[in-house]
């Protein structure tokens, strides 16, 4: 009974008071601007202009409004090395534009900025009706693979209450699924393919983190048959705690490295999966540790109370 232990319940009500200022956070922004969703999910327009030098956005975007009488939004790209640089021109929903506009918009530009070789090199489409359908598939996908972990969970942790341990490593994924949406959400980040890949990869590491503290679990009620079931989380969180820290910590700092080189290089594609990547990963640590665990006590206790 040496081992280290966490005040596990103590830790959980700061947790929920954290996650509920994030949500109630994430949501007055959602009701007032609303999430940024890309063309892939609600359809619409990308074109991009490659060019030379320096062009100012402020200036790009002068001279493409002087001609697009539509709601626009413009991104910048800038390759490592630096030789490649471009503006990329966003028209979410049904609007569109046709061949002699956007040659309109080539040619103001080009006549804005003769010295710096501005040229249209991509044009891309998608239908509003297509990306919706697109958009539900993906949903799909997220909530399929949150259902299997479930299973799984109860499958392995029988032993110690299976369903239980399940729901309650549910919440905790929901929480962090959360967290990762409210963070793109609150930093205006658009919701796209690379925001989808976030929430997979979240799931897993935050599963990561729960079946590493529920092993630690089923090991000490072998060990220590006469502990209570709160004594056996609180020895078994401390037991963990630092494993699961480091690892988050390893690759958080891995995922720190992509927004330093995306902000630098202005690779803004990147800023949609590595931001919320940060926070999705300290939340599925944090979750993990303070929420699942102390949900699973409660759960226990008082279904044995009954």
């Amino acid at each position: 009974m040496a081992n280290k232990t966490i005040n596990t319940k103590k830790c959980f009500k700061v947790s929920i008071i954290a996650y509920a200022i994030l949500i109630i956070a994430g949501i007055i922004v959602t009701l007032v601007a609303g999430p940024k969703l890309d063309i892939s999910f609600v359809g619409g327009t990308t074109f991009s202009y490659s060019y030379t030098g320096d062009v100012s956005q402020d200036e790009f975007t002068k001279t493409v409004s002087s001609v697009l009488d539509k709601e626009f939004n413009v991104g910048q790209n800038t390759s490592i090395a630096g030789d490649s640089k471009s503006y990329v021109v966003t028209l979410s929903g049904k609007d569109s534009i046709d061949a002699d506009k956007q040659l309109k918009i080539t040619q103001a530009l080009e006549k804005k900025f003769p010295k710096n070789e501005i040229a249209l090199y991509n044009s891309d489409s998608v239908d509003a009706s297509l990306a919706d359908t697109f958009f539900a598939k993906c949903l799909v996908a997220v909530l399929i693979t949150a259902i299997l972990v479930v299973i799984y969970v109860a499958i392995r942790f029988r032993k110690i209450g299976g369903v239980s341990a399940s729901l309650t490593a549910f919440c905790a994924l929901i929480l962090d699924l959360l967290t990762a949406f409210f963070i793109a959400v609150i930093f205006r980040l658009p919701i796209d393919m690379n925001f989808m890949a976030v929430m997979l990869t979240i799931l897993g590491y935050s599963l990561n983190d729960t079946i590493v503290i529920y092993d630690r679990v089923r090991e000490n009620k072998r060990l220590y048959p006469n502990i209570t079931i709160g004594e056996n989380m609180d020895m078994s969180v401390g037991s963990t705690l630092v494993r699961n820290i480091v690892t988050t910590v390893t690759t958080v700092c891995a995922v720190l490295t992509i927004i330093v080189v995306s902000e630098l290089f202005g690779l803004t594609s990147l800023r949609s999966f590595a931001i919320p990547m940060v926070f999705g990963l300290v939340s599925g640590c944090f979750s993990s540790i303070f929420v699942s665990g102390p949900l699973w006590v409660m759960w226990k206790e008082r279904k044995a109370a009954k």
